[in-house]
């Protein structure tokens, strides 16, 4: 958006709103996709949630030097790790920061911190400085060059921390004597919230990739690409699909698609113990939902392209 011009006070204004419109997403459209519950009464704010609250702080960040950004989130991401130690017990503002937990509970509803925004509003604030090198005027081998630096600099300093295994993650791993449970260890990164390894072991292969496949092209890159011109439709139709195809499978298995009407995260309803089906059909259903999701990712892709003056099109 910088490069095509917009203003800083304008760009500011955009991921405000739009921040704004997706912490209102999380807590209705999105809440509602995962439980279908109509009386909300477990709330979990997760992905959504911390993407809008990363770019509400983006809005203030941007007016910033740039120079200033990228130290505020190389900072953040390598130093967080440090408050894993501080404990705050009941502090709503600690939960939403760094240690997700409970945030609010009355008997009947609750609410859950599971993205904490801490580190994430730092990795928003570090692809807002990358967009630079996006710039029409910017050389592509020295883009290259960069990511593919920075994408091997990542995965090398995650082997020296998991040498070292004193820090840059909460728990520490565990030589159990044969490789495989080891390397499972290894690789047991914490997400929540995510630390420096599990940040150096995710972002180091995405700039790899970054680097490495700006000119790839043919009928499979297109075929992703759909997905990637309209991720954020493309997530919420996807839990609509998969919530209601897990109500007639509940039905089919004898659980009773009641059962898929959760009044909390599917993992702890006791109603669900036992339910589930074998890796092999897994896969089978994860495909099953990508083919029935393209033609409508394709459709809403082209009418974006066709109808760019469309401004609500934006938080779309």
């Amino acid at each position: 958006m910088v490069g095509r011009g917009k203003s800083p006070s304008a760009l500011s204004g955009f991921l405000l709103k739009r921040g704004l419109w997706l912490i209102f997403i999380e807590l209705t459209i999105v809440s509602f996709g995962w439980h279908f519950d109509p009386q909300f009464r477990n709330t979990f704010l997760i992905v959504i949630w911390v993407l809008g609250v990363s770019m509400v702080v983006l809005a203030g960040l941007i007016h910033l030097p740039k120079r200033i950004i990228l130290l505020f989130s190389i900072g953040l991401i390598f130093g967080h790790n440090l408050l894993d130690g501080l404990t705050l017990q009941n502090s709503v503002l600690w939960s939403i920061l760094h240690d997700p937990g409970l945030l609010f509970s009355n008997g009947t509803h609750t609410i859950r911190v599971g993205y904490t925004i801490i580190p994430w509003i730092a990795v928003m604030s570090l692809g807002y400085c990358f967009g630079s090198l996006y710039e029409n005027t910017f050389d592509s081998l020295k883009r290259k060059r960069i990511l593919n630096g920075l994408g091997i600099g990542s995965l090398m300093l995650f082997l020296v921390l998991i040498a070292i295994n004193g820090y840059g993650d909460p728990v520490k791993w565990t030589n159990f004597g044969y490789t495989i449970k080891t390397v499972m260890s290894i690789f047991n990164v914490s997400k929540y919230p995510p630390s420096l390894m599990f940040l150096l072991v995710t972002l180091g292969p995405a700039f790899l990739f970054l680097a490495n496949a700006e000119r790839l092209k043919g009928k499979i890159v297109n075929f992703f690409s759909v997905f990637g011109s309209v991720p954020f439709f493309y997530y919420i139709i996807h839990l609509y699909l998969i919530h209601f195809m897990a109500l007639f499978a509940a039905e089919w298995t004898g659980y009773g698609w009641q059962s898929m009407i959760l009044s909390n995260f599917v993992t702890r309803v006791e109603a669900l113990k036992g339910y589930g089906f074998n890796l092999l059909t897994v896969y089978l259903i994860w495909i099953i939902v990508i083919a029935l999701l393209y033609p409508l990712c394709k459709k809403f892709d082209t009418y974006i392209q066709n109808h760019k003056d469309h401004w609500w099109l934006s938080y779309l």
